[in-house]
Order: structure tokens, then C-alpha cells, then sequence
């Protein structure tokens, strides 16, 4: 399986809040969960901005941000900030309808001027193909944007809308324009369910819980995502548990395992999380003994 699948199943579980009553069934008795990742955590998979195109950074993209809309569990384009969104007929207009009442994290409100801003600041993976292709984002209210095209492209929200970019993946204007880029940088904002609490560059990053999230309040308070780039270090830490998931790779593919089902439902159906595996491989109830653990041989 694909490093983007297994980044993204990780990540539904994050955008998803790890909800649910049997989420993290064995993490830490003060709510935190812990996962030992496969790579050296950097400032960049911070900002949607700077998505290169890779698995690796929506893990971060889906806890800190939301989208107008992005792959999730049973749908590969749902609806997220943007409640509704329309085409029009001639193929040259995208409408979308924002969700109201949002905020980030910091509190300033979540309007249409933070999506036309986003756009524009977007830097990542296709970063000029779309750019070269929209004309114009008008704001028609501030909850009603249109994004207006040269011309037909019938791939645009494949570009715009879903992992080939982190284009939709919306930042505060005013927070930024306060701040400066450095200061997002340092401490980003977002609208996720998780918010940015500390982080050691390569090291360490902790994320709490986004009380005010607007899908699901996450039952797990704290995510704590490790950098280890040793696989045999991270199955060590399962097996003595110091961590709750670990990427494990297996031969070219990838697997995320752990001691604890990942939102109680299984996700097997979705082409992105087929991967995942949990001490439970149906996700419906808490496991009685852990898993056997891959051999670090292998």
C-alpha cells in the first residue's frame, strides 16, 4: 500500500478527532495518545501552503486545518468548511457555500476572505497549474465564494479539492497578516480538530484538542507525534508501551499498527484506509490482549 494511503488513513483518524467511545482503548489514562512516526517532523508539513505533494504531510494538514472539502471515510470529496458548492453549466464557475460560525483557533472568525487569501498564498505541488487556470476568486458574500476559470477544466477540484494538493486547506488572513509568515511558522492557526501546542523540529510534536471543532469534540486530548525513524525503535515502543500507532513498513507498502481501533468503525471499503490495521481488524470493539506485533526482522 502507498505512503499516501497510509499517511491519509492516520489522518482521517485525526481529522475525525479520533471520536468515539472505543477510540484509543489502551492510550494513556490522562488522554493522550502517542504515535511514533516513520520520518524526521518538519515546520512545513505545518502549512498547507507548502504541501509537495507527498502522504507524509496530511497527517499534520488533517489535525491543524480543515479544507472546503476533502476525502473522508465513505466519501473521496466531502463537504468540510464549504457546505455546499456548485458548478456552473459552462464549466467556468465553482460556487461555494461556507459554513458559518467557524473560528480558529486563535478565535477570528472563518469567512470567505480567509479562502481568497489561501489560494493565491498557496505554494505547494501544482501550485501554477492552478493558479494559471483560475481568472478570478471573487468573494460574493462572506460566506459565498466563486472561484472563475479561463477555461472548462473539468479536473479542477481533483487539483484543488482533494491530496494531489493542500490548495483548499484554508489559513487565517488576519492572523498571517498580523504575525507574518515567520510567526504562522512558528505557531500555526488553523480550523482542525487539533491545535498547535509545541513542537521540537525533527523531534516532537503535541496537538490538543480543538474543543470548539466544529464536526466532533476529540475525545483524545492530546496527540503526541514522535519522530522515529528506526523501524525496530518504534515496534520496541509499541510492545513496551511508549506509543499507541507506529508506521511499519512492510516490504514496499506501509501499515499503520497499534494497541488501540482508530474511531470504532471500520474502514476497510475506503481505498485509502485499507490499509490500517488496529489490534481489532473490524474497529467495533475494544481488543482483550494486544496484537502480535510484526518481528523486527522483517
Amino acid at each position: 500500500m502507498s505512503r499516501l494511503a497510509a499517511s491519509i488513513g492516520l489522518a482521517f483518524a485525526l481529522a475525525l478527532g479520533l471520536g468515539g467511545g472505543e477510540v484509543a482503548a489502551q492510550a494513556q489514562s490522562d488522554g493522550q495518545l502517542t504515535v511514533a512516526f516513520d520520518v524526521s517532523i518538519a515546520l512545513t508539513f505545518l502549512d498547507p501552503a507548502e504541501t509537495p505533494g507527498i502522504g507524509v504531510p496530511f497527517v499534520f494538514l488533517y489535525a491543524l486545518h480543515d479544507a472546503l472539502m476533502k476525502p473522508l471515510p465513505g466519501n473521496d470529496m466531502a463537504p468540510c468548511l464549504a457546505a455546499s458548492w456548485k458548478e456552473s453549466a459552462d464549466g467556468l464557475v465553482y460556487e461555494f457555500k461556507l459554513r458559518e460560525g467557524l473560528k480558529f483557533h486563535n478565535g477570528d472568525p472563518f469567512t470567505a476572505e480567509d479562502v481568497k487569501f489561501s489560494f493565491p498564498r498557496y505554494r505547494g505541488a501544482s501550485a501554477n497549474l492552478l493558479h494559471d487556470r483560475v481568472k478570478a476568486v471573487d468573494i460574493v458574500d462572506p460566506y459565498r465564494i466563486r472561484f472563475v476559470l479561463h477555461t472548462p477544466w473539468p479536473d479542477f477540484l481533483v487539483f484543488y479539492a482533494t491530496p494531489a494538493t493542500g490548495a483548499a486547506s484554508i489559513v487565517p488572513k488576519k492572523y498571517i497578516e498580523k504575525v507574518g509568515e515567520e510567526g504562522f511558522r512558528r505557531q500555526p492557526v488553523g480550523l482542525g480538530p487539533y491545535r498547535f501546542a509545541r513542537m521540537t523540529p525533527g523531534v516532537e510534536l503535541v496537538l490538543e484538542a480543538n474543543e470548539q471543532y466544529w464536526r466532533k469534540r476529540p475525545s483524545v486530548k492530546r496527540v503526541v507525534i514522535k519522530s522515529v525513524p528506526d523501524r525496530t525503535t518504534r515496534l520496541a515502543m509499541l510492545k513496551a508501551g511508549e506509543a499507541d500507532i507506529a508506521y511499519v513498513s512492510q516490504g514496499v507498502g506501509e501499515q499503520i499498527v497499534g494497541h488501540a481501533p482508530i474511531y470504532g468503525r471500520n474502514w476497510e471499503g475506503h481505498p485509502c484506509c485499507s490499509n490500517i490495521r488496529a489490534s481489532d481488524p473490524t474497529f467495533t470493539r475494544p481488543p482483550t490482549s494486544p496484537p502480535p506485533l510484526p518481528s523486527a526482522a522483517t
